[in-house]
Parts: structure tokens; sequence; C-alpha cells
């Protein structure tokens, strides 16, 4: 059984020697994504699109609790259509994919497949729109976009990627800035409260900023090499959109005025950043509220008389409970499947043998730990609840020591550079607000701004680039 485990195990690079192959390692053996015949898209499998499942189906309740519809878009955007808005065509089109045939014949205008839905939402709203009655619009949908990236890597940077983007329209741009803020703090609630993972909140700098919009609000993630993930944003687009295509209303004074839009979007670029978070040198480590299995439950000798039946019965019971568990009782060793089970990443492992059956107890190992325990069978449920929960907290608290202990002020940008050089990171500084600086910290330092936190602190008066007065602490880091 050892020599099985140790196999397994072998099979992946350890983070400490290569962290990229370490990343994809784990996201190939622990069956979530598979490369397709086409550059830069991916084929998700089974568990990895289980995983997304889970997502969804969390964010969707929250988005429906708060007032939101889904619809559908088409995939394709005429050009004449993404040319209306200066900015955002600007931004996206180095990564813009054309449809100029259709079946044999040449299109009479090219068509964009969507890197985003924000044209589409601006034209449809400009039929439907007409009284401050018609407002709010809150609309979410999930759909995959495609954008032509240079190059991609699992989960972290597709051609073609699995989001959920919400548009919304609102009379007023305090009810739309409210909006932004709102769905913010619902992407922060997910990272949190299911997948374990501490967040930084805060607005993106202008030039960090999505294209189009007048502000961008960032949840910035820590992996565990140090380096920084955008895990989900919310934009105020203010009225630009809106003027850009003509979309207008009339208000309770019965005066024409243009609405206020925003949208937000969440993506599968998430697993890269669970992965990245929890994972270990055994393979994926997942939170349990976002597992596809919960559970697994292994019989051990389980040729022996009564055995399946008892883990059967065990597993049962947990379904019963509400937990998202599965036996394997395939002729594979027990070492073969430990190992399995733990490259998956799934958080409890439960044994149950002959000598367990006479005593009315199992095992139950955690994946985050490796710490086993015997328990009696009498309240499992209980038990299985409550350790996982346990599980959770372990893993969020580690990940929130990771992103605390590799946060660190800098007063100068050689101090800043040397930090991040030795130690990689986070580094907050003083930042007097002027893009010169933020160009000049991502050259020499090799840091782009990450954000700038809501949980502001006075680090000083002055900005640690350039030393002129400062009101603004920032935070920067190398990013993924």
């Amino acid at each position: 059984m050892a020599q099985d485990n140790k196999k397994q195990v072998e099979q992946i690079t350890d983070m400490e020697v290569d962290f990229a192959q370490w990343f994809t390692d784990v996201c190939t053996k622990a069956e979530l994504i598979d490369y397709s015949s086409v550059k830069g898209m991916f084929i998700y499998r089974p568990y990895g699109y289980a995983i997304w499942e889970n997502i969804q189906s969390y964010l969707d309740k929250k988005f429906k609790e708060t007032g939101h519809t889904n619809v559908a878009m088409p995939m394709l955007i005429p050009e004449s259509l993404l040319q209306k808005e200066k900015d955002h065509v600007e931004g996206f089109a180095p990564e813009c994919a054309w449809v100029t045939l259709g079946g044999s014949e040449e299109l009479e205008e090219k068509l964009c497949i969507r890197p985003t839905s924000e044209t589409l939402f601006c034209d449809h709203w400009s039929h439907i729109v007409h009284s401050w009655r018609d407002l709010p619009l809150l609309y979410n949908q999930w759909c995959s976009v495609l954008r032509w990236e240079k190059t991609s890597r699992p989960f972290l940077r597709h051609r073609e990627f699995l989001w959920q983007e919400g548009h919304t329209l609102h009379a007023t741009a305090e009810e739309a800035i409210a909006e932004t803020e709102q769905m913010l703090n619902v992407y922060a609630d997910l990272c949190e409260n299911l997948l374990a993972m501490p967040v930084v909140k805060g607005l993106k700098t202008d030039k960090e900023k999505f294209a189009g919009a007048e502000r961008t609000y960032t949840i910035e993630c820590m992996m565990h090499d140090k380096k920084a993930l955008q895990n989900g944003t919310s934009h105020y687009f203010g009225d630009g959109f809106a003027k850009a295509f003509g979309i207008a209303f009339s208000d309770r004074e019965n005066k024409q005025v243009t609405p206020y839009e925003t949208s937000w979007g969440l993506s599968t670029r998430t697993i890269g950043g669970i992965i990245m978070t929890h994972g270990d040198n055994r393979g994926l480590v997942l939170p349990p509220r976002i597992a596809p299995i919960q559970v697994i439950v292994i019989p051990v000798a389980q040729h022996k008389e009564g055995v399946i039946e008892a883990n059967t019965a065990v597993m049962d019971r947990l379904k019963a409970a509400g937990f998202r568990v599965q036996m394997d009782d395939s002729d594979q060793s027990p070492g073969w499947k430990f190992a399995q089970y733990e490259m998956k990443g799934v958080p409890l492992r439960l044994e149950l043998g002959p000598k367990d059956m006479e005593k009315n107890q199992c095992v139950l190992v955690r994946r985050d730990s490796g710490e086993k325990t015997f328990v009696s069978l009498d309240g499992i449920e209980e038990t299985v609840a409550k350790m996982l929960d346990d599980i959770h907290d372990g893993l969020y608290a580690r990940a929130k020591r990771n992103l605390e202990e590799n946060t660190f002020p800098a007063f100068s940008l050689d101090e800043a550079k040397a930090i991040q050089e030795e130690k990689g990171g986070f580094i907050k500084t003083m930042w007097c607000g002027s893009l010169e600086c933020e160009m000049k910290m991502k050259e020499e330092a090799g840091m782009t701004s990450r954000c700038i936190p809501f949980a502001q602190e006075r680090l000083g008066d002055t900005c640690a680039i350039c030393g002129k007065p400062a009101q603004k602490m920032i935070y920067w880091g190398v990013a993924y």
C-alpha cells in the first residue's frame, strides 16, 4: 500500500521545485481539466466542471436573492455595435476574434465573438427602456466568452472561459454605485465563506480599471507562491455607455434623462485560485463547501462478509443528511485509493473495516492535515458536519496567515523592490495617484497595482515612489 501511495504522489512536481508545473500537474492529475485540439481552449472534465457547478449554484441563489434575473444574449456582436463605445472597443480590440464568413459567403459586416456583453445589453436596453417605471433592470448571464490570449494556462488564462456577467441599469448614479459595491460583497462572501479564501477589497487604479468603466471594484487574493489573483470585479460605468447607445427614459417629472449602468463578473479562473490557495504536494485540497465529493468512503478488507453492506449503510446515512458522499469499492488497493482521493482533494476519508464494525466505529481522515480520528458511528452525521466546518475554518485561517504574513509596508521604491525580490507578497505604500509613478513601479520593481484598499492605512504623508504628497495607500504585487 505504501508503495502505491508513493507512486501516485510522485506523479506531481513539488511546488517548491516548480510552482507552475505543480499547478499544471494538479489540474490534469486531479482530473479537473484537459487540453483540447485548439490552442488556448480547454476541456472541463466532470470533476472540474462539478466544482464550477457548485460555485454557480451558490452565486445564482445569491443573485436571485438580490433581485437579479437570468437572461441569454447572442454570442456574436456586429462590429458597428462594438465600435459605439470608444474606450471599450480599444480595450478589447487586441483580444477579439472575428467571424467573416457565413457558410461559404462573406458577411456584409464582420461579427465579433463576444469577449464581454456590455454592447449587447446596451443595444437591447435602448429598445425597451422608456420610463422610470422600467428601472432598475437587474440582469445576469451565465455563458462563455472568447478572448484571443497570446498565452494560456489551465483555469488562469483561457481563450474561451466560463463565467457569469451581471449587467444592470439604474435611474441614479447612487443606485448604480450601491449595486457595484453590493455585488463585490457577494463575491467576497463567496470567497471567504465557501472557498475559504481571504480577500482584499478595493478600487482599481484608472490604468487597471475595466475598459469603459468609471470605477472598477476588485477582490484580490494571495496564492501559495505569494502572487496575486484578481478573483472578481464589479464595474460602475456611469452614463457613458447609455449615452453612446442612446438609452434614455422619462423621469418622474417627465424629463428625458440618461440612466446609469454597471457590470460585474466572476469566472472559472476562481478554480485556479482554489488550487493555488489550498493545494499541497499531494495534490488538490478542496474546501468542503465547494467539494463535489465531501466524504469518500473506503471499505477496508471489503472482501470480508458484511463490510460492503456496513459501508453502504454509513454512506446512505450521510447522503440522507445532505452530504455529497461516494464509496469506492473497486478492486484497486487501499493505498491507491487513499492517494487517488488525496490527489482529488476530497476533504474527508471514511474507512470502515471488520474491526471497526465490532466496535461500532469508523476512521475519519482529514485531507488538509492528514489527522486520523476514530469516531463512533452513533451520531456520525453530526461528527462529519463539525469536522467539515473545522476543515473550512482551518483552510481559511491558513490562507489568512499567508496573506497577513506576506503583506509588507514600504516607504520607497528601492525598499519595495528589495522586499519583492527577497520575500514576494503584497507591498503596501502611500501613492500620489499619478500614472507616472504607477508605471515606474511596474518597470523598476516588476509589480502592478492590485487595488486601493477600502481599509486604508496612513503609512506616511508622501508617495513612496516620487516623494510628493500622497493621500492614498495602495497594494502592489506580481499577479497572475
